[in-house]
């Protein structure tokens, strides 16, 4: 697992986060006027030092809670065509590199979640659906710039279960990272991440002897997984220390609607580790065989 520091200096959460900008007038409009965000403080310098940093503003918008979001506006400065239409794109991951870089900003609720997504649907602005994945649920819209702004709702605290998954998810791709390195190839697939972490969790249970095996943390969203495996004929579930393992002989089919659950969290129904291979995972269906 990998190891927490003893002792560490400490981070007291964000003051900012910070990106270009080449839309002046709308990205003051966008943060200032439609999302409310209070203007609270303008650099303007002429360059930083090297002759080829152009003179600039550096504006801060208040975010809540003592952070800022702020935004670097180059004057004479063009826009790079890679940004062109980006703004008018829908607030869905269509180009997942862009778009993994964006701010989230908490609310305390879902009556809260439901009246942002009115207020700047009211604004003229293209709102997504209400998405939830695994531990929070969010809205997305995109800014003048095309950067997704996400506003979100925890619909859980993160616990001690979700702390230990993840240093053995991270252990489990980081080895198949270097093994992968080590072969001359790359990692593609999630699968032999998930394939991994099966085999470091069999040491909290013994090997479990059938071919097919579904380990799922114990959490509230996977809950409907365990749930769904006792009522089967075909499978048993064992408990482990902070998962639970579904066994099974042969091929075992779940279905996304009979679980009740949204697509974010489908995709990542396995997070918890997988022994056998994954023949169908489509939006409404996973298959899961014995290993060839």
């Amino acid at each position: 697992m990998l190891d927490q520091p003893a002792t560490r200096l400490r981070l007291r959460g964000v003051d900012h986060s910070a990106r270009p900008t080449w839309k002046l007038r709308e990205t003051v409009e966008f943060y200032r006027d439609k999302l409310g965000l209070p203007l609270v403080h303008v650099i303007s310098a002429r360059g930083w030092g090297p002759a080829t940093h152009p003179d600039f503003l550096h504006f801060f918008f208040d975010s809540g809670n003592g952070s800022t979001i702020a935004f670097f506006y180059y004057l004479g400065s063009d826009q790079p065509q890679a940004l062109d239409g980006r703004a008018e794109m829908r607030p869905l991951p269509d180009d997942h590199v862009f778009d993994a870089t964006h701010t989230a900003w908490l609310v305390d609720s879902e009556e809260e979640l439901k009246a942002w997504k009115r207020r700047l649907e009211a604004a003229g602005l293209t709102v997504s659906v209400e998405t939830a994945h695994e531990v929070i649920e969010s809205i997305y819209v995109r800014d003048p710039n095309g950067y997704f702004v996400e506003i979100t709702r925890k619909l859980r605290p993160l616990n001690a279960i979700d702390s230990t998954d993840a240093a053995l998810t991270l252990r489990a791709a980081l080895e198949v990272e270097d093994a992968a390195a080590a072969g001359g190839r790359r990692v593609t697939a999630i699968d032999e991440v998930w394939t991994r972490k099966s085999a470091l969790l069999d040491a909290q249970g013994g090997p479990a002897a059938a071919p097919v095996s579904i380990f799922v943390p114990r959490l509230e969203e996977f809950a409907c997984l365990t749930r769904a495996a006792r009522e089967r004929g075909d499978c048993t579930v064992t408990a482990l220390d902070t998962h639970d393992r579904i066994d099974a002989a042969g091929p075992v089919e779940f279905q996304r609607r009979a679980l009740g659950l949204k697509p974010a969290v489908w995709y990542g129904l396995f997070t918890g580790g997988v022994r056998g291979r994954i023949e169908i995972f489509d939006r409404d269906r996973v298959v899961i065989a014995p290993a060839a």
